[in-house]
Order: C-alpha cells, then structure tokens, then sequence
C-alpha cells in the first residue's frame, strides 16, 4: 500500500506523549479532568431540539438534500445576519450552508491555492488553515500573534517576495487559541491590504456570539468593501450548542461562495435536510438562550482566571470566546508544564505550541466543562505548586 505524498506530509499529532498519559492514567482508574476541549457542555436549546424530532419524522428529509442547501435556509442567515450585524446578502449568491464550518474552511483552500502558492496564516492558530493549504499544494507563511500587539498580526511585516505569491489571507477574531479580539479600525485595514495584494480574506468567526460583559464582537463583513475581498466563516456550534449537528455558513464575496460551492457539489452530498430545518428554528427563533449560556461562561470564566493566577500563571479575562490563554510559570515550556500538571494533580490543559511556535509558553483552557468538574478541577489546580526552580534576576 502506497499512501499518497500529501497524506505523508501531514504534520505529527503533537499531543501524542500527553494523549498517552491521559489513557495510562484513566486505565488505572484514576480520573482525569480535562480543561482541554472546546466543545459546549450545554445542551442544544429545546425548541430546536423539538424541531429537529419533527423534521426526522417526515420522509421528505429522508431523502438527498440538495448541495446548496434549503432556500429557507440561505433565507435564514441572511435574515440573522441583517439582524445581528446590520449585513445585507443576497441568500442566492453570497450565502452558502455547511456540513459545519470547518468543512469549508478546510475546502475554499482547493479554491484559490494552486502549487506553490502562498496562504498567510496566523500563528497561534486553529490548525485547519495550515493543514488545508498544504494538502492543495500550496505553502504556508505564518504571521505572528503577539501579546504586546493584542494578537493581532503586523500584515506591514509581510515581505514583498512573499506577498507577490500570496492568494489567501486567514483570520479569526474572537480569537482561538488566544481569546483575542479585533475592532472594525483593524478589519477595514485588512480590506485595504488585500486590495494591494490581490488577496481574499477568509475570515473564521464563530465565537462572535459567546461575549461577555456586555461587550458585543463585530463581523469582518461590516467592514467597508469586505465582501468585495472576502468570506467569512460562522457556525451554529458555538452560538446554540450544535457541535454535534455540524451545520455553518458562509457568506460574503459572490465569486468565492460560488467556487466553494462548486467543488463542495462535487464533493458532498449535502446538510441532512432535518438538520437544516432545525437550523432554520436555531436562526429565526428565540435568541434568549445565548445570553444565558454566556453568562455561565462568564461565571466559569472569571473562577478560572483567579486560581490560574493564584498559581502562578498569567491570565487576563477574554472579552469573548470559550477559551481562557494563560502565561506559563517561568522556567517551564507548555508541554512541561502541561505534563506536569497532569503528572502532578491529574488535569488537563492544552499546550500552546499545539497551535503554532509562537503559542510556546502558554497554555489554553476551555469554558466547556460542567459546573460539579470545573469545581473539582479548579480545586486541584489550586493544589498544584511549581517543580521548577523559578529564575532570577
């Protein structure tokens, strides 16, 4: 059997080591808390819940969706986007529903990136934008996200020589790993530079719903001449507790949003059209239920940051996103601090150099775990004490 050269050329599963002492632990009964993953603990809404029993029941759903999806469906994001961000689409040519927004953002590489073209990509960063650009043969350039710049890449750093082989520019604010945000100034900043350089933006949004302290993320489309540039990427995973659903969106330029769809119908056969419908209940019914699961989050997260800071490590509260980025203690990288966190009080957190060399000395916590283990893991992280001598200076 010969695997194909791309396949070959997939990056290592970088948490092998800590993914094997997990298993080692949990085999020999002891339990392990993680803080680790990024997925809603909260159920799915019940009025969406009810919808979909609903549409399962009726043999009409059972059958091929169409790839495009519902036209009531394209209706519906196009409506909340209006709504939520004060957008206009056309839901014929700028919307396009997802098998889960990840599934797009890992094929509109296939649409614009030929070999040895170059995507721009942020580091730290969700993996996918990487992964997705060497599998269509192209390189990746990797752009900086530092603290004392708020996360947010110097696109002037850029060199020319690269920028004359760039085609695509990634971006994800609220920010995963990091929690960061961007404002409106950045965004049409953004726009000018892919103007000069030829680029389309692709802009991964799903967290602009989970937000806290009133503070209310903006949309890279509210910039002026977005979607002359760009797409951007939303999910209902995030925003109603759908991760399991796999249902997204994306919107914005109509010649991109028409070549993603046109590979994907090549390549999928659709969203199960029940699932499409509870969507529809997810987008055009009560919101409510998005301010109350914030404002647990926000509960989990304000208890989180005061005992990561009590021990040591350095954290700010985020403004918006499930996920909590934390300075490691002096005298640690984040695999041995996340090694000995797990060796030493058995909970897990996620190494920052997962998402990239510039997300070395930190860690990432996820807000998605229930009340009773958040309790029981808070307390054991409180118990935890540096094995590492600390340096002086």
């Amino acid at each position: 059997m010969r695997l194909s050269q791309r396949v070959k050329n997939l990056p290592p599963y970088l948490f092998v080591e800590i993914s094997r002492k997990i298993a080692e632990k949990r085999a020999r009964g002891e339990e392990v808390i993680s803080f680790a993953i990024g997925d809603p603990d909260i159920p799915t809404p019940p009025h969406i819940i009810e919808r979909l029993c609903e549409a399962a029941r009726d043999p009409a759903n059972h059958r091929y969706p169409e790839s495009d999806s519902l036209p009531e469906l394209r209706q519906a994001v196009a409506d909340w986007y209006e709504r939520r961000f004060g957008i206009s689409f056309d839901p014929d040519k700028e919307v396009l529903p997802l098998i889960g927004s990840k599934e797009g953002i890992a094929h509109i590489a296939f649409c614009f990136i030929d070999r040895g073209d170059i995507a721009l990509v942020p580091d730290p960063g969700y993996p996918v934008y990487s992964v997705s650009t060497m599998l269509a043969n192209g390189e990746v350039y990797y752009l900086p996200l530092r603290e004392e710049a708020d996360f947010l890449p110097n696109l002037k750093a850029v060199p020319s020589h690269i920028l004359s082989r760039a085609k695509l520019l990634w971006l994800n604010y609220p920010n995963n790993p990091t929690a960061a945000v961007a404002d409106l100034d950045f965004f049409n900043r953004v726009v000018e530079f892919a103007r000069q350089h030829d680029l389309i933006v692709c802009h991964d949004g799903p967290y602009t719903e989970v937000a806290y302290d009133g503070y209310r993320p903006v949309s890279f489309m509210q910039a002026e001449g977005a979607r002359e540039v760009g797409v951007e990427f939303h999910s209902l995973s995030k925003s109603y507790n759908m991760t399991g659903w796999r249902i997204g969106m994306a919107v914005g330029n109509a010649t991109a949003i028409d070549a993603l769809k046109r590979l994907k119908s090549n390549l999928d056969s659709g969203i199960p059209q029940a699932i499409q419908l509870a969507a529809i209940a997810a987008l055009t019914g009560p919101q409510d239920c998005i301010e109350e699961h914030n404002a647990i989050y926000q509960r989990r997260r304000d208890l989180i940051v005061e005992v990561l800071n009590s021990i040591g490590l350095k954290a700010r509260p985020p403004k918006a996103s499930l996920y909590i980025w934390a300075r490691v203690p002096e005298g640690y990288s984040s695999v041995d601090f996340t090694t000995d966190l797990l060796d030493q009080v058995g909970v897990a957190v996620t190494p920052g150099i997962g998402y990239g060399k510039h997300g070395e000395g930190y860690v990432r916590l996820s807000l998605t775990i229930p009340d009773a283990t958040l309790v029981k893991g808070l307390s054991r992280l409180s118990g935890w004490r540096s094995s590492r001598r600390q340096i002086i200076k």
